[in-house]
């Protein structure tokens, strides 16, 4: 059977001037006279990735594709266009990323992780929703620094992450105060705060909470001086407030503050921080 997508072994049937035919006599796919070993007869075995050409025939390949169905693999953007962008797969003909399979829209010259598929006119497409083809079984325990992408970012969960390119992680919508210029594409090191029943991994971009506070700290003064010195508000203030104007939760404003306030860089008011 010849599979669309997947490298496979199949025997030559028939030796025709613009190349041979693989397969069977019922079920056979041409292979181009220029990947067609010189020395290759009929009844020989070859490995071939099977794709289709800019006609939609299937056609055979002796060239290695940088991803295969079901597989991920991180490519390059080579064009865009009407209907989407194409990626660069190592094949004569570029591998279709529809707009509605991109989780953010992409250029040329651009990397993005991808999964390969068959989408509904049995045709070989790329993916950015790779999510279901993620794997669980990471090996990484909490509090283990990882390298990861991120591959969607989603208003009600938080980031998802692809650690090492194959493993599920996501940072926590929560885990992204003050981290507002995180976008799909980039490459982040993070720590595991948690490992799920599924295996999947809770991830943070934030350093422990003693490590943390001096990083806020400083980040706390910078947003002070933006207000001229005199934060309209103090650490008694709504969350919500709290987080537009500083990117922090509440309990780490407090520690920012608490801090700020032990080395005697600020004074509070009941309503108000101000710049010693």
């Amino acid at each position: 059977m010849i599979e669309l997508g997947k490298k496979q072994k199949l025997s030559i049937v028939k030796k025709v001037e613009f190349g041979a035919y693989l397969g069977t006599e019922e079920e056979k796919v041409l292979l181009p006279i220029k990947q067609l070993p010189e020395e290759a007869q009929i009844g020989d075995e070859i490995e071939v990735f099977i794709y289709k050409d800019s006609k939609d025939r299937l056609i055979a390949t002796t060239r290695e594709p940088k991803i295969t169905l079901g597989e991920l693999a991180v490519l390059s953007v080579a064009d865009v266009s009407k209907i989407g962008a194409f990626l660069d797969w190592g094949l004569e003909k570029d591998l279709l990323l529809p707009y509605k399979e991109q989780t953010t829209r992409v250029a040329p010259g651009d990397e993005c992780l991808v999964a390969l598929y068959i989408d509904k006119s049995q045709r070989l497409c790329a993916t950015m929703k790779v999510y279901n083809y993620l794997k669980k079984d990471s090996g990484y325990g909490k509090e283990q620094d990882v390298t990861g992408r991120v591959y969607e970012i989603s208003e009600n969960f938080g980031a998802f992450v692809a650690v090492d390119d194959r493993y599920s992680g996501l940072i926590p919508k929560k885990q992204l105060y003050g981290q507002q210029c995180l976008r799909v594409g980039d490459v982040i090191t993070a720590r595991v705060t948690a490992v799920k029943a599924d295996g999947k991994l809770d991830l943070s971009i934030r350093k422990k909470a003693y490590l943390q506070m001096d990083d806020d700290a400083e980040k706390l003064m910078q947003v002070i001086d933006s207000f001229d010195g005199v934060l309209p508000f103090s650490d008694k203030a709504n969350p919500e407030v709290i987080r537009r104007e500083t990117g922090m939760s509440k309990n780490e404003f407090k520690r920012a503050v608490g801090r700020l306030y032990k080395e005697r860089r600020i004074e509070i008011g009941e309503k108000f921080i101000r710049k010693i």
